[in-house]
């Protein structure tokens, strides 16, 4: 039994010790004791369920496997052989259900997901992998049915890109695309390269929260607004008026920059929205960097600072680095098939959860 699974028992006594409260004539006479009683008990209700569930497979499972050591007539052998690979299977479903049910839901998990994208170390290299992760998120995001709306893009020489900015609105964006925070490192043969030698790039991939206003006030003798012309690949103006817009913070120093749109108010208010989840992700970030100090992975940490996972064209594998997964579809991966990595980094980062919580309880 896994350290969090030791928890059940006593959240078990203590939802029994709820329902023989809830008969309690001196509970039912104060509303607000009652109410307070009433949404301990529902919140509970269907942990002890699936661990009641649980109970009970491992009980069939126990059974089944008894008869195959004790052998005997082969046909019933067989059938408990069949019978432990399918309680195997429930076994499975319903320790996951447990972890989730057992794991805080994230508040934010819900918000539209600010992304950005930028070319790292690796020249045109670095910015050609950008845009392929920008069409990998792009085409995940498609398959899921949510929106996109590209905030900002500046592109380099060939196709390549320096920086991508866009939002991600959709059933919990955020939730899901949140661990896709970190470096992103590619290996492959450049198509440049006329020796075949494989050459390392990477990019950096950062998610934010979108912002409401209820979460952090900006002030506006807090920000400086400069205004100025765009420019396109190479530098050069793709705009006559002076529509770019930079907003600097002055508290923090943070920089944000838009110039995809002609209007200069509709480029300030793309601006603001990404400033604002910019701020918000720094300060939940230092919440959890509080709460997270001891703990040995960066999954759900908020930490960008190290290399997250590497695609390998050559081996066309994947590795997620946090997790120690590695897959061997490459192009899938690149052509937005993200189901696998996400389910894993958030099973792994329930686990964590757990783990962490059993160890202090």
């Amino acid at each position: 039994m896994s350290t969090w699974e030791s928890r059940i028992p006593d959240l078990v006594r203590r939802y029994e010790q709820l329902t023989e409260r809830l008969a309690d004539p001196a509970v039912l006479a104060a509303r607000d004791k009652l109410r307070e009683v009433a949404r301990e008990h529902s919140e509970l209700a269907p942990i002890v369920d699936t661990s009641q569930q649980l109970e009970r497979v491992r009980a069939q499972l126990a059974d089944a496997r008894q008869l195959i050591a004790l052998g005997g007539d082969i046909e019933m052998v067989e059938l408990a052989e069949a019978e432990v690979a399918d309680l195997g299977l429930a076994e499975a479903r319903l320790l996951d259900q447990l972890r989730q049910q057992l794991t805080p839901k994230d508040p934010l998990a819900d918000r539209a997901a600010v992304v950005e994208i930028r070319a790292g170390t690796g020249g045109d290299e670095a910015g050609l992998f950008a845009g392929d992760l920008f069409r990998m998120y792009s085409r995940y995001a498609e398959g899921r049915g949510w929106k996109i709306e590209l905030l900002s893009r500046s592109e380099g020489e060939r196709g390549s890109i320096k920086e991508a900015v866009f939002t991600v609105v959709g059933k919990n964006a955020y939730g899901d695309l949140r661990h896709e925070s970190g470096v992103h490192r590619v290996q492959r043969v450049p198509a440049t390269e006329s020796q075949g030698r494989i050459h390392t790039s990477a990019a950096t991939v950062a998610v934010l929260p979108e912002a409401e206003d209820v979460d952090l006030e900006i002030r506006e003798e807090d920000i400086r607004v400069d205004v100025y012309r765009s420019s396109g690949p190479g530098g050069q103006s793709v705009n006559t008026t002076d529509s770019a817009v930079r907003i600097t913070h002055i508290p923090t120093g943070v920089v944000v920059t838009c110039q995809d749109e002609k209007s200069q108010l509709k480029n300030k208010a793309k601006a603001l929205k990404v400033l604002r989840s910019r701020l918000l992700d720094a300060k939940l970030a230092a919440q959890e960097a509080e709460r997270a100090r001891d703990r040995k992975t960066q999954v759900g940490t908020g930490d960008r600072s190290g290399k997250i996972r590497t695609y390998n064209f050559p081996q066309s594998r994947v590795t997620d680095h946090r997790i120690g997964l590695t897959m061997h579809n490459l192009q899938g991966i690149l052509d937005g098939d993200l189901d696998e990595l996400i389910e894993a980094l958030r099973t792994a980062r329930e686990a964590e959860y757990l783990e962490a919580a059993g160890a202090g309880a």
